[in-house]
């Protein structure tokens, strides 16, 4: 039966049955869902979740250069891009390979093989003949030896060998390994001693040399001494009295 229109809806019979006709929990229990992060079917796959979050606050102190600084369009995070480009180089050399022609072949040869003709044998020069009496002379043989300690039927005498005397054990051995009285040097006599004065002999000069003419001692005035001193020294001449005259002697 087909009821009023509710708007834009009339009701009418539904055609199959609804949940609301059951005495069961309904729709309480369902399937898990294969979309989304939170109550995915734990029996299915499940994609990798990803989570959006907004854009940072700009920092109080930059630690970049700022836009003073241009960047080449062609440096990438990766290094520098180059786009692809052919290299010229030159033409390779063609070698040229030199076969052998037709006048290079002999085929007079070629008529033994090809068409029938009678035996040749060919004539060489003779051989040399085998020698087969050469045998060892009396001087190939060689006589065991009988003196040394290598004999082969012979009893041989003790052989000892002479060596060199050891430089270990003998008596003149120094083992202390003290150096001797040549190991140190001469020490002088002024290291000890007072030293000599020591006089240069210079050569003699040659006539006509350039002779530095240096002042004397009349080359001074020794009396203008005003120059560093207030006067010049002053002496005065009194008279010479007698060592036996009796002192004054007054109240």
């Amino acid at each position: 039966m087909d009821g009023p229109w509710v708007g834009t809806w009339r009701p009418h019979r539904p055609r199959g049955l609804i949940l609301a006709q059951f005495t069961s929990p309904g729709p309480q229990y369902f399937i898990p869902g294969t979309t989304g992060y939170v109550g995915h079917n734990p029996t299915k796959a499940r994609a990798p979740a990803y989570s959006f979050r907004g854009s940072k606050p700009p920092a109080v102190e930059s630690c970049g250069p700022g836009p003073c600084y241009a960047v080449k369009p062609a440096i990438t995070r990766k290094g520098k891009y180059v786009a692809p480009s052919a290299h010229l180089q030159g033409r390779p050399r063609t070698k040229i390979d030199i076969t052998p022609g037709p006048s290079d072949y002999r085929i007079e040869t070629a008529s033994r093989h090809v068409f029938k003709c009678p035996p040749a044998l060919s004539i060489a020069s003779r051989h040399n003949p085998t020698r087969t009496d050469r045998t060892p002379g009396p001087g190939a043989y060689m006589l065991p030896r009988m003196l040394g300690p290598n004999t082969v039927y012979t009893s041989a005498s003790p052989c000892y060998s002479m060596a060199g005397r050891s430089q270990r054990g003998r008596f003149d051995e120094d083992l202390a390994k003290t150096p001797g009285p040549a190991a140190f040097p001469k020490v002088p006599v002024d290291v000890y001693k007072t030293r000599a004065p020591a006089y240069t002999m210079g050569v003699r000069p040659k006539p006509g040399a350039t002779i530095a003419v240096k002042p004397g001692p009349a080359d001074y005035s020794v009396g203008r001494v005003t120059l560093i001193k207030p006067q010049a020294p002053a002496c005065t001449f009194g008279i010479r009295h007698s060592i036996y005259t009796a002192p004054l002697i007054t109240e």
